[in-house]
């Protein structure tokens, strides 16, 4: 039991092991047996009767959401569960005990399926314990996201955000407005030149969206293996690929809006009027019943130039008829207007920090403060739950290492070691505040994440560490974890997951030439955190950051 991941509350050793053969019976309650078959699919476990069960699973809520407690002696296994997530996570533990062939998809011959005697007693930090993907900038096929999903489930790890409207493209269905996914879902090329160098495209036609019965299925594979999807449509800026679709919705509507072939943030936005507010509210519905239960709803709110809001006369009358001195209350008015309607659906709203600064946020409203500690330990003050999603060392975009090997990244260098000394509920902040950190995640911006391959190598074994500390709730010990995230790469292995080797890329995974090769020192993460903690200090701060 030396090499579990994330680490469990208690570990005890015993002597001698159980076998655990495939095909073996599990018994107890339905919905908790079935999440544990669901854990363990290699073995094929089988419903049958408690005194002939190989593993035995009943249901004790004084444990807690998501917390369970397992013994394995001689005779077999005994789970005892909290829900049906802690009944799942108790199969994820239990899979791990057994030898590394549990994570391949199919049987392999000469495996010994036997589990060292022991006990276990779990449950999580954090109730939130994020993985962000984006599939706005770079559009990620449906299996792909359904794998991602299954690789965060045997980290313990339930919330999927999906970043799934952007400058670059939007990625949802929609019945009501069907030139959003028609329009907004493509771009004739992309961006090959680095910031600083003369434009440069691929020529590549690039698109996909989700249907909503594809959405609806995504949601039902996350909620069957504990996960919950929080989709997010950023607004009002990031609009680009609505506008192309739906000009008339623009601050702007005399200009022509396209799906942007390149990175970085488009001065387009939507304008506030009540036409905009309409229609953004019948796409979130839209959204929301494909999801089916959606109790966390993403609207963005981050990097908005509110310039043309102020040079509209239009938007200027509207603004006065609210009684509003600024645009940035305008900006503030706008979300809160969205958050109350997402909230008449059973829903909370999720903003990044900006959103906070500018002030006017619902309580219940849940901020993500991407700019770094300082402004979370200011949300947490004024009340909100904070999910920790800073820059460093949160955004996996950024390389693994300042080396032109490297796979091009947004800049320098995050590391495995990094992640896990991650604190996101810092020791010296107050109770009250520190007791509003309700999570930790980590993102996947996808500008240089192209494929599900380089996704894999981006995400793992990073998001191990990730998930050590937002399951533990704090940073983990680095010779224990080191060695712990060494043995759990075979697990990797065995799914097939193309993870990034602690001592560097493989030869194919290394940056190539041109716009994929990765610049040394082009962006250093460290000064990006000071640069946006001084921005994070003005209310004023919707323009983009970077």
């Amino acid at each position: 039991m030396k090499h579990l991941l994330p680490l469990p509350r208690l570990v005890e050793t015993g002597s001698g092991s159980a076998e655990i053969a495939p095909g073996s019976a599990v018994s107890g309650p339905a919905p908790l047996t079935d999440a544990v078959r669901l854990a363990l699919p290699v073995l094929d476990l089988r419903p049958g009767d408690a005194a002939t069960s190989a593993v035995r699973v009943e249901e004790d809520p004084r444990l807690g959401p998501e917390a369970y407690a397992m013994t394995i002696a001689g005779d077999g296994v005994r789970i005892a569960a909290g829900d049906r997530a802690g009944a799942f996570y108790a199969g994820q533990t239990l899979r791990q005990l057994l030898p590394a062939e549990a994570f391949r998809s199919a049987l392999v011959p000469g495996t010994s399926w036997t589990v060292p005697c022991g006990r276990v007693e779990d449950g999580p930090g954090f109730s939130w314990r994020g993985a962000h993907v984006d599939v706005a900038r770079s559009f990620l096929p449906k299996r792909e996201v359904l794998r991602m999903i299954d690789l965060m489930a045997l980290h313990k790890l339930n919330r999927l955000h999906l970043h799934l409207a952007d400058d670059q493209g939007w990625r949802v269905e929609s019945r009501a407005f069907p030139l959003l996914h028609e329009v907004g879902s493509h771009r004739p090329r992309t961006i090959t030149s680095h910031k600083g160098e003369e434009l440069a495209f691929d020529g590549v036609p690039h698109g996909g969206h989700y249907t909503l019965a594809d959405l609806a299925e995504i949601a039902a594979y996350a909620r069957a293996r504990a996960v919950t999807v929080v989709p997010e449509i950023d607004v009002p800026g990031h609009a680009s690929a609505v506008l192309a679709a739906y000009p008339a919705l623009a601050s702007r509507p005399e200009e022509r809006y396209e799906v942007l072939d390149r990175w970085g943030i488009s001065p387009a936005i939507l304008s506030p009027l009540p036409a905009t507010v309409d229609f953004l509210t019948t796409v979130f519905a839209e959204i929301a019943d494909a999801l089916g239960e959606v109790p966390y709803f993403h609207i963005g709110g981050d990097e908005c130039v509110l310039d043309d809001w102020a040079a509209s006369a239009e938007i200027s009358a509207h603004q006065a008829s609210l009684g509003l001195e600024s645009t940035g209350d305008l900006h503030a008015w706008f979300l809160r207007r969205l958050a109350d309607a997402l909230a008449e659906h059973g829903s909370r709203t999720v903003v990044w920090d900006e959103a906070f600064v500018s002030g006017r946020l619902r309580p219940d409203t849940i901020v993500m403060p991407w700019r770094g500690e300082h402004v979370a330990r200011r949300a947490a003050a004024a009340g909100h739950d904070v999910v920790a999603t800073p820059v460093f060392p949160m955004y996996f975009d950024y390389a693994e290492a300042a080396s032109p090997e490297e796979p091009a990244g947004l800049g320098d260098a995050i590391t495995v070691a990094d992640v896990a000394a991650f604190a996101p509920a810092p020791p010296e902040w107050p109770e009250e505040e520190r007791a509003r950190v309700i999570g930790v995640q980590f993102q996947l911006w996808s500008e240089r994440i192209p494929d599900g391959r380089t996704l894999d190598y981006r995400a793992w074994p990073r998001g191990c560490a990730a998930a050590e500390v937002a399951w533990t709730g704090g940073p983990a010990g680095p010779e224990d974890f080191a060695r712990r995230v060494e043995a759990h790469l075979a697990r990797l292995d065995a799914f097939g997951v193309e993870y990034r080797p602690l001592s560097g890329p493989r030869p194919w995974q290394r940056g190539g030439s041109g716009w994929r090769r990765h610049r040394p020192g082009a962006v250093a993460v460290h000064d990006v955190m000071r640069h946006l903690h001084e921005l994070s200090l003005s209310a004023d701060s919707t323009r983009p950051s970077l």
